[in-house]
């Protein structure tokens, strides 16, 4: 009789996936369950509920031409009652929510000039955040938020704008 049943156990924050013959059947809440192995149940996987966060390094240029690298971090979950969406819908999530990341700020960050972007970051996280969880509610994922964590300029730009912002203390300081 052991060999009938298979209990497994859904640990906390995380959900699993039941399957009968190969078929989505149910989702199991945390704990311990009995699955009628000799029905063709079985777990087809787990899914974590827990908030996760990707970081997106990004390159793109200003309206003034110079290449920047915006560093956007993105805090995601899987939701509860969305759980098969989000285990069958999407092979790679976090790739998904790279791709969106990218076309967004290759969409805004060319219309302003470099001091404009870092004045503006904030606007270019709330578009970043309204598109994603736009797209990525229908694959039952919520994105809880999202923050423009950097914007480097390229090397001998950020140079340049440190030897004129030099000049103009030392002009000051005369």
């Amino acid at each position: 009789m052991g060999n009938l049943f298979c209990c497994v156990q859904v640990g906390q924050s995380t959900v699993a996936i039941k399957e009968r013959f190969g078929r989505f059947e149910d989702v199991l809440e945390p704990g311990c369950h009995c699955l009628p192995c000799f029905l063709g149940s079985q777990l087809a996987g787990h899914l974590s509920l827990r908030l996760q966060q990707l970081d997106v390094r990004c390159e793109t240029k200003t309206k003034d031409n110079v290449f920047v690298n915006v560093v956007a971090s993105i805090q995601y979950r899987a939701l509860a009652d969305k759980a098969s969406d989000a285990f069958y819908k999407l092979t790679d999530t976090r790739k998904q929510i790279q791709s969106y990341v990218f076309d967004v700020i290759r969409a805004s960050v060319p219309k302003l000039n470099l001091d404009d972007v870092f004045e503006q970051k904030t606007e270019i996280a709330k578009a970043v955040e309204e598109e994603l969880e736009k797209a990525m509610s229908a694959y039952g994922y919520e994105i809880a938020q999202t923050l423009i964590v950097d914007i480097e300029p390229d090397v001998h730009v950020k140079r340049a704008m440190n030897e004129i912002n030099a000049g103009k203390i030392s002009s000051r300081n005369e």
